[in-house]
């Protein structure tokens, strides 16, 4: 009974609501009523703690009482990325008809959904990071991912294990990702909880669905064009995308032209651990400065977002690298055609998004203007990037398009001052419609037109006080002071007596006030109309408009190198065929620039190979720059391979296909992880996952535990990776050490240590990398340098010298006598089985047996043990 009285309390407009409400249940909506947007409910709660905004009560004491917070509709840009920002997706439900054209309750209808995945606002986005929704589908063997950036039309899809997947997050960085309902608990256990997820219904997550969506959205017969086919999974993840924009109310996307393969097998592969502890791009730390913030130069939008993904996804094509390094020593010794070049990259707005916003009928007059201007900025670069000597640069300039047509349709079309909103007027150029001409006339020429009639009819009445003005009561009016009453026409009709005054309307007056009032409703409709028509020609040029905003990106992005390698000192890496790694003063690009005026930064050369030098054991105190120098190296060699020049004197390398880093104690508490135990999955990935073009930097490996359990692991690793047949570049930073001591036994391990000088209480460090390996360690003398109490230093130096006359041979004998049984143990007994297995181990030719023999050989020297 009570839920019967309640429904027949609720008001048309609350079960409008309701019903709208019911389609969005998890969106919050912002119902169009008059001039506000207003929010009801939980939404309504929910949004007056984020905006900032009153929270009342509509109904109040009623039993339909409900919450409501609501804001100006002219304030939707101000609010919305708030909303957005905070991780709610926002239904917008606007007024779908006139108010005064209907007597019963005005249509309403959600016309967008803003997401975090899914925005085209200015506000919402940051113009120098993509702004990716993400899709994960999880295949029987394989995950599938696409990224969709909808303000620029960037569609990427690739698909591989839940390591890879994990990497490509870290790179993406999406504001949203789309989960099968069923993958629920999955994706967390697997990615964590960091993301703002979505999850959708499990029957968009089929293959024939998602062929048939890609293939009508793209409107092809099949998708080998672009050579994603054999990606299953990769592609049932993209359908999963575009079925999400339709529901989104994105239905305006031909701006999305083109879907790309994520090539796992042509990027440097660095784990998701690397790429957080290089800080390339984001740093765990409070104000710290990244990689990305010392090399990005560009000028533009859209060569910021490219120099993001160049340093997220490095090269291993050595062509390719040698062509941007080509173009960067070009620029970099004709400066003044780098000047040119850059002068007019700044004139160029953000072309992708710009044209994007043409795709979805969301630009404004001003924009298009901006449009022109910014493919107007383009014609010098392209005469300058033709006239070139260099290759790379002249292929460039031949590529890009000088969209004239569009220019000149542009410019002729709107006016140069156009208005922010079409609804503002005036944005339609003179000339470009007869009619369209002749309404402004009538409507901007009035005052001259009032002036005519005003003098006419005082000379014919003799009114010489006679005034034209307008109310919005009865419009146009003639005003006669009472001393001229009598003079009035017959034919004048009076509207208002005043106490001085009397006020007159004509038939002529009447007729124009019409005429004006219907010219600017009518200048209305002509200038939308036109502009409409004109965004919609616009769009036709969205294939070359893109291409130029790519050809730009790629050209911002080598000029940036060029500007960092003039500014800073950055020499070109020379690249090789071999596998060999010289570095010739290197610098670390980050920490260089944060050193004090005048302070010189110390360089250090580092040589590795695969032959003599493989493993460099670095000793050294804390403090001493042993991190600076493991990170340095593996940030010029990533500077080398995105196509930069590189901090150094000199630099001669090999491809490099993965990085490889362990350094500093990223602790993972916050998921019931010691910093020990995070350690040893890192290094764990890292010894699962090496290649001969690999290069590994391990800091600290196993200072979690204690010293003897830290000391076994890090010489087991090391060991480890001296051994591997891949023989992986390796950097092993240690204070043990007592790890010096396996360059005697292992003859591709080399001893250097970051050195220091003792002073008579003191140590000094000079952090250049020397040959030979430290006697001891300095923690008590960094204890001292922190400010430690006197008695706290002189115990520690008790107990120091204590503990190293008691233990200190014991470890490394332990390690040296367990490497030694190990090795004699299995041939020292006096058995002839043993005797036949060893001659049966060293007659094996291990160059010719392949891995199957391998292992049916294993298998018959266990069954010869196990008879025994």
């Amino acid at each position: 009974m009570a839920a019967k009285e309640i429904k027949s309390k609720e008001t048309p407009l609350m079960k409008q609501y309701n019903e709208i409400k019911r389609k969005y249940p998890d969106a919050c909506l912002l119902f169009r009523v008059g001039d506000f947007y207003e929010t009801f409910g939980e939404d309504a709660v929910r949004a007056s703690k984020i905006l900032g905004i009153v929270l009342t009560k509509r109904g109040a004491g009623s039993e339909t009482e409900t919450a409501l917070a609501g804001f100006p509709h002219h304030s939707l840009n101000t609010y919305l990325p708030k909303l957005v920002k905070a991780g709610l997706r926002v239904a917008i439900c606007d007024q779908l008809e006139d108010p005064k054209m209907t007597k019963t309750i005005v249509k309403r209808g959600v016309t967008e959904l803003v997401t975090p995945g899914v925005a085209m606002n200015d506000e919402v986005l940051h113009s120098k990071s993509n702004n990716f929704l993400a899709s994960i589908y999880f295949g029987k063997k394989l995950l599938g991912i696409s990224f969709l950036d909808v303000s620029t039309g960037e569609f990427l899809v690739a698909q591989g294990n839940e390591e890879y997947i994990d990497k490509l997050l870290q790179n993406f960085v999406p504001s949203e990702i789309l989960i099968q309902k069923n993958n629920r608990n999955q994706f967390k256990e697997v990615f964590g909880e960091d993301f703002n997820t979505f999850y959708i219904e499990d029957w968009v997550f089929k293959e024939d669905y998602a062929l048939e969506t890609m293939m009508s959205h793209f409107q092809t017969n099949s998708l080998k064009g672009f050579g994603i086919e054999e990606l299953q999974d990769g592609i049932i993840a993209s359908g999963a995308i575009l079925y999400y924009l339709s529901e989104t109310q994105h239905n305006k996307i031909q701006h999305i032209t083109n879907i790309q393969r994520i090539a796992e097998d042509a990027y440097v592969w660095m784990d998701r651990f690397t790429i957080r502890n290089l800080e390339l791009y984001q740093s765990t730390a409070h104000n710290a400065v990244t990689l990305l913030d010392v090399i990005d130069k560009t000028l533009s939008p859209m060569g910021s977002r490219l120099l993001k993904r160049w340093l997220a996804l490095p090269l291993k094509d050595c062509h390719k690298i040698r062509s941007r390094h080509e173009v960067v020593a070009y620029l970099k010794e004709n400066q003044d055609v780098l000047k040119k070049i850059q002068h007019q990259i700044k004139q160029i707005s953000d072309l992708e998004r710009l044209i994007s916003k043409v795709a979805t009928g969301k630009i404004s007059p001003r924009e298009v203007i901006y449009l022109k201007e910014s493919l107007d900025a383009i014609i010098p670069i392209k005469t300058l990037a033709l006239e070139s000597k260099q290759e790379a640069v002249r292929i460039i300039g031949d590529n890009l398009h000088a969209c004239d047509l569009l220019r000149d349709k542009i410019k002729t079309t709107l006016n140069q001052d156009a208005p922010v909103s079409i609804n503002k007027g005036n944005a339609i150029a003179k000339g470009i419609h007869q009619e369209l001409d002749e309404l402004r006339a009538i409507a901007f020429s009035g005052k001259e037109f009032l002036e005519a009639i005003e003098k006419r009819e005082s000379e014919r009445t003799g009114i010489t006080s006679l005034k034209i003005s307008f109310n919005n009561v009865f419009g146009y009016y003639i005003e006669v002071r009472n001393t001229h009453k009598d003079k009035v026409p017959t034919e004048w009709i009076r509207k208002q007596t005043l106490v001085n005054a009397e006020r007159y309307i004509t038939e002529e007056l009447k007729e124009y006030e019409s005429k004006i009032l219907g010219a600017e409703d009518k200048i209305h409709q002509i200038e939308t109309h036109l502009f409409e028509q004109l965004v919609n020609w616009i769009a036709t040029y969205i294939k070359p408009v893109q291409l130029n905003a790519n050809l730009v990106a790629q050209l911002d992005c080598l000029t940036s190198f060029a500007q960092l390698a003039i500014d800073n000192n950055y020499v070109c890496p020379v690249l090789d065929d071999s596998f060999e790694l010289e570095i010739k003063e290197g610098r670390h690009p980050v920490i260089e620039k944060q050193l004090p005026v005048g302070v010189p930064y110390i360089s250090n050369d580092v040589f590795l190979d695969r032959e003599t030098q493989q493993l460099i054991m670095i000793t050294g105190p804390n403090m001493s720059g042993k991190s600076a120098i493991l990170r340095q190296t593996a940030l010029i060699v990533l500077l080398a391979q995105m196509g930069s020049f590189v901090p150094a004197e000199a630099v001669r390398m090999g491809i490099v296909d993965k990085i490889f880093t362990r350094v500093g104690a990223s602790d993972n508490i916050s998921m019931g992880e010691s910093t020990f135990m995070v350690e040893m999955n890192e290094t764990a990935s890292i010894l699962n996952n090496i290649s001969d073009r690999s290069l590994v930097l391990l800091d600290e490996i196993g200072r979690g535990t204690s010293t003897y359990d830290g000391i076994s692991i890090a010489w087991a690793i090391a060991e480890f990776l001296h051994e591997n047949p891949a023989q992986p570049k390796t950097l092993f930073a240690t204070h043990y050490h007592e790890l010096n001591e396996m360059s005697e036994l292992l003859p591709r391990i080399q001893n250097y240590n970051v050195s220091v000088k003792e002073l008579k209480d003191t140590v000094l460090f000079i952090r250049k990398l020397v040959k030979g390996g430290s006697a001891h360690s300095f923690g008590i003398h960094v204890a001292k340098m922190a400010g430690m109490p006197q008695m706290v230093i002189q115990k520690a130096q008790k107990l120091l010298k204590k503990l190293e006359k008691d233990h200190s041979s014991d470890v490394l004998n332990g390690i040296k006598s367990t490497k030694d049984e190990m090795q004699l143990s299995i041939f020292n007994l006096d058995d002839p089985l043993l005797e036949e297995i060893r001659e049966d181990i060293l007659n094996l030719d291990i160059n010719t047996l392949t891995p199957v023999e391998a292992l049916m050989k294993l298998n018959e020297l266990k069954r010869m043990l196990l008879k025994k």
